[in-house]
């Protein structure tokens, strides 16, 4: 399988493998971007293909605007990904993306091609009610939002040009989340993997181990050491526990 050219803006293939037995679909946290990906990519390649979502508005998307809405990203994406469930599709979603990866294996259940798991990452659990409004602060509290969490780049910090570009990005995707509500009795009916870091400033295990009330099955709950972005410090153990859940699908 190759992509076509309505997938080509949304899908990143950093390792293809057309014969793969799996492959495994990552979303991006807000203001995140494909490529935060790619070292999970090298690392499950060739045994597991990632296709990595990119979202409109950043990088090669910058011209776009950012997509504000969770349901109508979801669609975006469960479209781009049609010519890829002729097999198994896997989902993982970091923070943002947990949100998103949670819509959209809903969509793939009710077209009949339901994800074989998903793994959700640094969010608490969609039904939890969350009074955060960040994306309406000014430039510099969206700002001190991001250091707070420690993801982004220092350097970028830095660079008034590169922020300009950003800002719009994050805030778009902030309010996206933000206003984002899960319908009531919202579940999936594949596996769940919850992850998350046990100091992160945005999402307690709590709130985390919540995931179990939109799943039809048992969750499999990991807490690691570490804030939002604890997959930083982890990836060889996080990489360990995907291939292991997907092991049945790889050839």
């Amino acid at each position: 399988m190759t992509s076509t050219a309505s997938t080509d803006a949304w899908i990143r293939r950093y390792h293809p493998a057309p014969d793969v037995g799996i492959r495994l679909v990552t979303l991006p946290h807000a203001g995140g971007s494909a490529p935060w990906f790619r070292p999970f990519s090298a690392a499950l390649s060739p045994q597991i293909e990632v296709l990595s979502v990119q979202y409109p508005g950043r990088q090669d998307r910058f011209r776009e605007e950012p997509v504000t809405d969770i349901a109508t990203l979801a669609d975006h994406i469960t479209e781009a990904l049609a010519p890829w469930t002729d097999g198994p599709l896997a989902l993982f979603g970091h923070s943002m993306g947990a949100t998103v990866g949670f819509e959209v294996a809903q969509r793939l259940e009710r077209l009949g091609t339901p994800p074989v798991a998903f793994f959700a990452s640094g969010r608490p659990a969609p039904g939890l009610d969350r009074k955060h409004l960040i994306h309406r602060l000014d430039d510099a509290g969206l700002l001190a939002e991001l250091r707070t969490l420690s993801g982004t780049d220092p350097r970028v910090f830095e660079d008034e040009e590169l922020l300009q570009l950003m800002i719009p990005v994050v805030r778009g995707d902030y309010r996206a989340v933000e206003t984002y509500r899960c319908a009531p009795g919202a579940r999936v009916d594949c596996p769940v993997t919850v992850l998350v870091g046990d100091s992160d400033p945005r999402v307690s295990p709590d709130d985390a181990a919540a995931w179990d009330q939109h799943t039809s099955r048992p969750i499999d709950f990991h807490v690691f050491p570490g804030g939002h972005f604890y997959l930083a410090d982890h990836q060889e153990a996080i990489t360990a526990l995907v291939r292991d859940a997907l092991a049945p699908y790889t050839r």
